[in-house]
């Protein structure tokens, strides 16, 4: 086993939210901007198909569980408390659109693991 194999097998389980928090933290701790990925001409062909097949989440109710909502709705979006607790107040709303139907999935599941009512459109 590779010194890395422990932190790949961490990685593969993330969510794709997981991932983009990671990244962000990352991006901030060794003071990188702007990173451009290189993208081979048929990965391109690939997420131009992922685009057009995008979706939007909606936050339906918050459910009995609205603490633990506004904490998944904290973590899915990237907001603070405050912000999130407003987020659940305003239900039904819009929590993220144009994104992959992956990605949406598994928004909804962390939200309707929490108690939430979610609908993907």
């Amino acid at each position: 086993m590779s010194k890395f194999s422990h932190l790949i097998e961490q990685i593969e389980k993330m969510t794709v939210a997981e991932l983009s928090d990671l990244v962000e933290q990352l991006q901030e701790r060794f003071g990188i901007e702007n990173l451009t990925p290189t993208i081979a001409p048929q990965q391109e062909v690939k997420v131009e198909e992922e685009a057009s097949d995008s979706v939007t989440v909606i936050l339906k109710d918050a459910g009995a569980s609205r603490i633990a909502v506004i904490k998944a709705i904290k973590e899915v979006i990237g907001l603070g408390l405050r912000e999130s607790k407003d987020v659940v107040d305003k239900a039904p709303i819009e929590i993220k659109k144009d994104i992959s139907e992956v990605e949406a999935k598994e928004i909804q599941q962390r939200l309707q693991d929490a108690g939430a009512v979610v609908e993907i459109k």
